[in-house]
């Protein structure tokens, strides 16, 4: 499947409903537990995504267009997360990954890409040249990437409660991500 602005813009839009659907007022066991040392909770990912549509995505688009590859993108901190959870609940982080990401889309919606202008390459500090057409791809598919990993490390909370399904049941097998 090649890249359509309209389909990531559908799926990146409906991230932060799908998110509040599945978390908002749940209990802290599903949200602030972990995988294991080194694994972070839907809380920390959660933080992660806000972080991202402050420092990353569109920075990064607005650098592709502006430098193309005559400078290299920033290097995104991936413990950011941290400083967007500090002192703030579930709920407030949802909000703000809500607030952020509808005002990223209606930018990104205003920029009227044309085929040319998404074929633009900027320059990645550790991938080399990359399309802003390949960026907007990954933005979306990351949001799926960190829907699946909620789905995990929730599903982790009870690989002993299950018994004997635990061999039918491909989330509690699923391994990666963890860290990112």
């Amino acid at each position: 499947m090649e890249h359509s602005l309209e389909e990531t813009i559908a799926l990146l839009s409906r991230t932060p409903r799908a998110l509040n659907a599945l978390l908002r007022d749940l209990p802290e066991v599903w949200t602030l537990r972990n995988e294991g040392h080194g694994t972070w909770s839907v809380f920390d990912v959660i933080g992660h995504l806000i972080d991202g549509e402050r420092v990353n995505w569109m920075l990064r688009a607005k650098w592709i267009l502006q430098f193309c590859e005559s400078r290299a993108f920033e290097p995104f901190d991936r413990e950011g997360h941290k400083r967007e959870g500090a002192g703030k609940s579930l709920e407030e982080l949802l909000d703000e990954f809500a607030r952020l990401r509808a005002g990223n889309i209606e930018e990104l919606s205003r920029w009227d890409l044309s085929p040319e202008r998404l074929s633009a390459r900027g320059l990645h500090p550790a991938f080399g040249a990359v399309t802003l057409s390949q960026l907007l791809a990954t933005w979306a598919t990351h949001d799926l990437t960190h829907l699946h990993q909620i789905s995990r490390v929730m599903a982790y909370q009870y690989r002993d409660a299950v018994g004997p399904w635990k061999q039918y049941l491909g989330v509690l097998r699923c391994t990666g991500h963890s860290g990112n």
